[in-house]
């Protein structure tokens, strides 16, 4: 599972964003089932910055940043607000099913 979200930091906001994103960062991936992230600020418009993880699942996801919800509401602030989960496809096997979730 990939996950990425998007933030619109202005240019005084940065140097805070950018502390409480990179300690973010660090529990998210110390967390269990987290195999890769990275920070990354956008080279034509530095204002836009990206925050990516690779999970072994939703669960381990959702557990993780459940668990570090205080963090994660330091950086949400800047959030643009759009989906951030993203099934991983891989060369022959299939896609999730695109019908809602049942309860």
């Amino acid at each position: 599972m990939l996950v990425v979200h998007r933030f619109r930091v202005p240019g005084p906001e940065a140097d805070e964003f950018r502390a409480r994103a990179e300690q973010l960062h660090a529990l998210l991936a110390g967390s269990r089932g987290c195999a890769t992230g990275s920070l990354g600020r956008n080279i034509d418009d530095p204002g836009l910055w990206a925050l990516t993880t690779t999970w072994a699942d939703v669960g381990s996801y959702r557990r993780a940043l459940s668990a570090h919800r205080v963090a994660a509401m330091g950086v949400m602030q800047w959030a643009i607000d759009e989906p951030s989960a993203y099934e991983l496809v891989e060369p022959g096997r299939p896609l999730n099913s695109s019908a809602p979730r049942g309860t």
